[in-house]
């Protein structure tokens, strides 16, 4: 078996090659949104603008060697190819009213992942990968907390409710903020358990003091991850944290050298627990989030920079999950086991 990941400009990508369309797991579409339709297969749609493209939307996506098989379980769309498992889920927050205990983003963001755990138990594939989550306003604050942290909230007790650990062996993963838009989340899951990779620089994110928020974030710093005959490093979100503090306030391109100083670290962290050949910084594809579209020019050179230009990498303009944080980076790379 063998996942592929593809990455073109809206419409470079052929539909589905010629009728391969049963071969594609899920994706994703970043930049201009379609008013309607989208293809057969589930993906998630990342209404933020894209960066110095000559193309208004970038498709991404999953496909397998294998023939998929699909289906809709609680809300979730999903595609299955041997031990691999793509979905998506879209809730809306206004279809959770407020509670003492709970916003409507809490409660959103807690049923989200119920229903992840749910499929995942069904299908007999109980292992969370990598998971893409997206929501409205993520600084803004209401009902008296920042809405990341709200989020951070529900997803934890999910985890908890669920019997899974929400520390060590927890998905890589990311949480970007857009203009609005409903909870989004995407996943990506296996039989096999990930590898959790930390980064020795950072304080792991489920160890975080309580000054950042009731529940602690529940992802990895990367992860490993195992296809049948493949090994692929996902790096989750990673910004210009050291320890658990903000470095470089206000310094964009401060930031963004110390994101990949970070990655680097992960990498090589990686590079310690991997079974294939070591992964390198300029054969990763990345997402970069940027708060600010402006700084995108200097980030774009300081980034070739660091990956040697050769790097497949799509920009963004987002909001990040600290408001003092001025972009987010993102990266994964493949490797075929058993090949030198």
């Amino acid at each position: 078996m063998n996942l592929q990941f593809l990455s073109a400009a809206i419409p470079a990508l052929p539909p589905a090659e010629s009728g391969r369309d049963g071969q594609v797991l899920g994706g994703a579409r970043l930049g201009a949104l379609a008013a309607s339709g989208g293809p057969e297969w589930p993906w998630q749609g990342i209404a933020a603008p894209l960066l110095g493209g000559r193309h208004d939307a970038v498709e991404e996506i999953w496909r397998s060697d294998l023939p998929c098989t699909a289906g809709e379980f609680e809300g979730i769309a999903w595609r299955r190819a041997g031990s691999l498992l793509y979905g998506v889920i879209e809730l809306a927050e206004d279809g959770f009213a407020a509670a003492p205990t709970a916003t409507p983003l809490h409660m959103a963001s807690r049923e989200a992942y119920r229903r992840i755990f749910r499929l995942l138990a069904s299908q007999g594939l109980p292992q969370l990968w990598r998971v893409w989550n997206y929501l409205g306003q993520i600084n803004q604050e209401s009902h008296g907390l920042e809405r990341y942290r709200q989020f951070n909230i529900g997803r934890q007790e999910a985890f908890l409710e669920f019997a899974r650990q929400a520390t060590g062996n927890v998905p890589a993963a990311c949480a970007i903020g857009l203009a609005g838009g409903p909870l989004s989340i995407a996943f990506l899951a296996g039989a096999q358990a990930a590898v959790p990779v930390e980064n020795p620089r950072q304080v792991s994110a489920y160890n975080y003091p309580p000054e950042y928020g009731p529940r602690s974030p529940t992802f990895s710093r990367a992860a490993l991850v195992y296809p049948p005959g493949q090994e692929i490093l996902f790096v989750s979100g990673t910004a210009s944290i050291v320890g658990h503090q903000t470095v470089h306030l206000g310094d964009v391109a401060g930031q963004c050298r110390e994101s990949m100083v970070n990655i680097a670290a992960v990498v090589d962290a990686a590079n310690r627990l991997c079974r294939s050949p070591a992964y390198c910084l300029n054969e990763l594809s990345y997402r970069v989030y940027l708060r600010h579209a402006a700084d995108f020019p200097e980030i774009r050179e300081i980034l070739a920079e660091l990956t040697g230009g050769e790097a497949g990498i799509v920009y963004l303009q987002a909001d990040i999950c600290r408001h003092d944080l001025l972009l987010e980076i993102e990266a994964m790379a493949s490797h075929t086991l058993g090949v030198a």
